[in-house]
């Protein structure tokens, strides 16, 4: 195995390289935001920099998106082998959890140490952003095969509280995702604030349902040191009582604010993915295989870097287990016309989210609402269309 991912494409073409290879260590900036939020704040003076997380996310990511562009490129099949064996992309990811614990215990010192409330509320948003980032980690290491990993994304997940999202996410959503049956599939006509609640309490009774079901079959007790959604509930509960310990009760409702703030970037990432898109009913019953035109995709190169390429997110549905590096773009996978980065903050604004997408769903099956996912309450307004 070569140490630059260079692979060649036939004897006498030029030998393919990942042209991103080195870019994916930009990811590991996110978990630095609380750091350098202190650090523009001391150089700068300006309270408000506390706020950085949240700027950085939803203002310069967005603005790089259609600077830098987007990326189309697939790596050629022969590479595919080569690139996910190469543990230097594996270590992107690793490094992202020390540098995201390093980041909540430099906020909680800073909250201990006393600030006011809008700027401690700043930093609590900033850390925020770490945790919803560090869910899509999770997300990535979640999936894998070694056990190493599947570890490290239970502990990614403790900050934001939502450990129940690696039974639910794995069993749950990829077997039910863009059906009326999966919570975390939005439909269409459903705003962002109506899907929240759902999807929330959705999954929670969904990964408990599935918890009791495997530990059934394995003759365990439902509430026993087996459960992984209890245990790692219990993981988010041992995080907060050692920080409230060693840094004062002054810390918990910044803890708590974080995590509402991870959660939400992560519900609001998992409404975009999926919106109004429906699995058709095959003869037997049964839904039809998820195929690339069941997620919303986007190339851009900015956000991808910064999210191991999650906006891929057809060709993750189609092979759970593939690594973010080899993680492909399909022509027939409808795309988003911006990055998961402004289309998390179009998503907040429902009448322009509506605006935008909703033509783009229905174009998408031929202006047939009756194909799509449709909300209950409005199937009848958009099948009158």
């Amino acid at each position: 195995m070569t140490s630059s991912s260079t692979v060649p494409s036939s004897p006498s073409a030029t030998p393919w390289r990942d042209r991103k290879r080195y870019a994916w260590l930009l990811g590991l900036a996110v978990p630095t935001l609380p750091f350098q939020a202190g650090a523009l704040v001391g150089l700068s003076g300006w309270q408000p920099l506390w706020w950085w997380g949240p700027v950085f996310a939803f203002v310069v990511v967005p603005l790089l998106d259609p600077l830098i562009g987007p990326d189309r490129e697939n790596p050629p099949e022969e590479a595919m082998p080569l690139l996910e064996s190469d543990r230097y992309y594996r270590w992107c990811t690793y490094l992202y959890l020390p540098l995201q614990y390093a980041g909540l215990l430099y906020a909680c010192r800073r909250w201990h140490e006393g600030m006011a409330v809008g700027d401690a509320l700043g930093l609590a948003a900033t850390v925020g952003v770490v945790a919803g980032v560090a869910i899509n980690t999770a997300h990535e290491l979640g999936h894998k095969r070694e056990r190493s990993e599947r570890r490290l994304a239970r502990i990614a997940l403790a900050q934001a509280a939502y450990g129940h999202f690696y039974v639910e996410h794995n069993h749950g959503h990829h077997l039910r995702v863009a059906t009326p049956e999966d919570p975390a599939s939005s439909r269409l006509g459903e705003s962002l604030w109506t899907f929240l609640p759902r999807t929330v309490a959705g999954s929670v009774r969904s990964s408990w349902r599935l918890e009791a079901r495997r530990l059934g079959r394995r003759r365990y007790r439902t509430w026993s040191r087996h459960n992984d959604v209890l245990t790692a509930w219990g993981l988010t509960g041992l995080l907060f009582t050692a920080l409230t310990a060693a840094f004062g009760p002054a810390v918990l409702p910044y803890l708590l604010v974080q995590a509402a703030c991870g959660i939400l970037l992560l519900e609001t990432v998992n409404y975009l993915e999926h919106y109004g898109l429906l699995r058709e009913r095959r003869p037997d019953g049964r839904y039809e295989r998820v195929a690339p035109r069941h997620s919303w995709n986007s190339n851009n190169t900015t956000s991808n870097v910064f999210l191991y390429q999650l906006q891929r997110h057809s060709d993750h549905h189609a092979n759970p287990l593939r690594r973010y590096q080899t993680l492909r773009h399909f022509d027939e996978a409808p795309q988003l016309p911006s990055g998961y980065a402004s289309m998390i903050v179009l998503a907040w604004v429902t009448p322009l989210w509506r605006r935008v997408m909703d033509p783009r769903v229905l174009a998408h099956y031929g202006g047939e609402a009756r194909r799509a996912n449709l909300h209950p309450r409005r199937a009848a307004r958009y099948e009158a269309r």
